[in-house]
């Protein structure tokens, strides 16, 4: 009974530490961040590389792709998570870089559609998380408790920011659906299946 309560301390801490160590490791703004706010960062950082590195793995050619008419493109789609991560940020109460001016939801088509380059696209959606990482690396966790308005409602900026998280993964999902659609596999499911890691 003692050996299997001493194994199960000290496997505890080494996925406590293992788990910490990740975290403040894949941290994109360089700095330690613990709690909620790390936790966070840890999560956009995992979200931002497969979603910039399925973005790279996408042929020029297929980027209008679209699975009907009237759905978002795979250009399209990679724009929409830059500006989920602007308006998700600004929501939540952080103030938005000067040069990002973002369209009333009437007229987010415009803002999906301004440019098919892969290039750009992907600074574009670069940009909008380096300003979500270092919004939420920046502020005080007591923030995290403040009320802020949502489509007329009220809740805390925590749930805004997981919320922000939630969109990102929804797209991500429906990028790599995309991809497959496509005949690409994500890059990270191709390194596993030849026997590296990522």
């Amino acid at each position: 009974m003692k050996h299997s309560l001493c194994a199960f301390a000290v496997l505890s801490f080494l996925l406590y530490t293992t788990a910490t160590s990740v975290a403040q490791v894949n941290d994109p703004v360089g700095d330690k961040v613990a709690g909620f706010r790390g936790d966070m960062l840890w999560q956009i950082d995992d979200v931002q590389k497969k979603l910039m590195d399925l973005e790279d793995a996408i042929p020029q050619k297929k980027m209008s792709w679209r699975p009907a008419k009237g759905v978002r493109s795979i250009s399209e789609v990679y724009l929409h998570v830059a500006f989920g991560n602007y308006i998700l940020a600004k929501f939540s109460g952080f103030e938005l870089p000067a040069d990002i001016t973002l369209p009333d939801f009437k007229e987010i088509n415009k803002w999906d559609a301004a440019t098919k380059d892969k290039k750009e696209i992907a600074e574009r959606m670069k940009k909008s998380f380096e300003f979500i990482s270092n919004s939420i690396k920046n502020m005080p966790d007591a923030d995290l408790e403040k009320e802020v308005t949502f489509f007329g409602q009220e809740t805390s900026k925590r749930n805004m920011l997981m919320s922000a998280l939630a969109h990102m993964h929804e797209h991500l999902g429906q990028s790599i659906a995309y991809a497959r659609s496509n005949g690409v596999v994500p890059p990270w499911t191709a390194a596993q299946q030849s026997g590296g890691s990522n």
